[in-house]
């Protein structure tokens, strides 16, 4: 094994590459850190400038990706997927370091292959959301469907157990997902949390303008819904949605005259929005949650939910002598109307650098240094994880 981590050769294995989102952000750092790398994935939808900007000297696909318009419809092809990440060669890399939301994990590799696993989650469609899942299935023939869901997602669990079986080493997202590893595979993990680019929301000390702002993908999990009825309710708070998706039609036909919806921004257009804002809205149960990140590193206060991912990214008001946002403990627009009030009535307690201070932590810098830290004192302990300290769960 080579110690300079420029020259140790790595598989990079990867559930799908569909769009740059935050998972691909995970492996656009493995890959600037192990530049000596080949990325492997089932499907590629990416387009040549987004391929470049994951630095890999190549993008291994599966068969799968061939099938006609297989974009369409690839995340039905879920037990497919399971014997296809099996398929991919990976033995000639001394190192294989997979970025798992469901599959890349299976990965099969040799006994004296070290296989790190950096998992963003537990499949939560498999697991503890599988009922929700399955009763969100309709439309013609849904009985059917259901019962057809119940039958893949059974056999799915039996391999997502089984395959973290010859990982070596599990990295987490986040103590929260830390929880649901142990919860469902009994494996112990460590957390290092996922990069954010916090350099392009740069730190805004100007005036702050009366608004609020919510930023997502427009779909029902992000709860913008419950954001949406309560701002509704206080005629003389202005929120701005920023986003896309299914449900803008339904936002639209609740909302009040004081909501206002730009839709899709790009990057510098929805930098400028939430720096001005005198504070982001967020109210999804997510596994980590970057946009609030985001938003402290422009200085901009967070009101969330205090559970999952934003538990362990917001610095609460009442719990930090330093705090970066309020939390609601309830997903209902009375929890969240609430947490406006207690948010604008200590408005003065919070500040621009002090968000600035904790959106750093969670930067590029320090998730690369993170990870070569733990592989380099992996690679000089054999990943032996009688010895590998690192692994003990912080």
């Amino acid at each position: 094994m080579k110690n300079n981590l420029d020259e140790l050769s790595v598989g990079i294995v990867h559930d799908w590459l569909p769009v740059l989102g935050g998972a691909e952000k995970v492996v656009e750092q493995f890959s600037t850190i192990f530049p000596n790398n080949e990325i492997y994935t089932l499907f590629n939808f990416l387009n040549e400038a987004d391929e470049s900007f994951l630095n890999s000297k190549k993008i291994n696909v599966s068969r799968l990706n061939k099938l006609p318009y297989v974009e369409k419809y690839y995340r039905n092809l879920l037990l497919m997927c399971t014997r296809h990440i099996e398929q991919f060669d990976v033995s000639k890399h001394e190192v294989v370091l997979s970025s798992s939301a469901a599959l890349a994990k299976g990965v099969l590799t040799s006994v004296d292959q070290p296989h790190i696993s950096y998992i963003h989650s537990p499949a939560r469609y498999a697991w503890d959301l599988s009922h929700e899942y399955i009763e969100n299935i309709q439309g013609n023939f849904s009985f059917l469907k259901r019962e057809i869901a119940k039958e893949l997602i059974y056999r799915f669990r039996s391999w997502d157990v089984r395959s973290t079986n010859t990982v070596d080493a599990i990295l987490a997202n986040s103590h929260f997902i830390q929880k649901r590893i142990f919860k469902i595979y009994r494996r112990k993990s460590k957390v290092i949390y996922p990069p954010v680019n916090i350099d392009k929301f740069s730190l805004y000390t100007g005036v702050r303008e009366d608004y609020y702002v919510t930023a997502s993908r427009l779909v029902p999990y992000k709860k913008i819904d419950l954001i949406v009825k309560a701002f509704s309710k206080t005629k003389e708070r202005k929120l701005v949605v920023i986003g896309d998706g299914p449900e803008l039609s339904n936002l639209k036909k609740i909302a009040g005259d004081n909501i206002e919806f730009v839709g899709y921004q790009e990057i510098d257009a929805m930098v400028s929005l939430i720096q001005r804002a005198k504070a982001f809205v967020f109210a999804a149960f997510e596994d980590f949650g970057i946009l609030p990140v985001e938003a402290q590193a422009c200085g901009t206060p967070v009101i969330c939910y205090g559970f999952g991912g934003t538990a362990e990214t917001v610095k609460p008001l009442g719990q930090s002598d330093k705090p970066s946002g309020v939390w609601f403990l309830k997903q209902d627009e009375d929890h969240i109307s609430k947490a406006v009030d207690e948010f604008e009535k200590n408005i003065d307690k919070f500040s621009e650098s002090q968000c600035r201070d904790n959106a750093e932590f969670f930067g590029n810098n320090r998730f690369q240094a993170e990870i070569s830290e733990f592989v380099r004192y992996g690679l000089e302990n054999d990943f032996n994880i009688e010895k590998l300290d690192l692994l003990n769960t912080k």
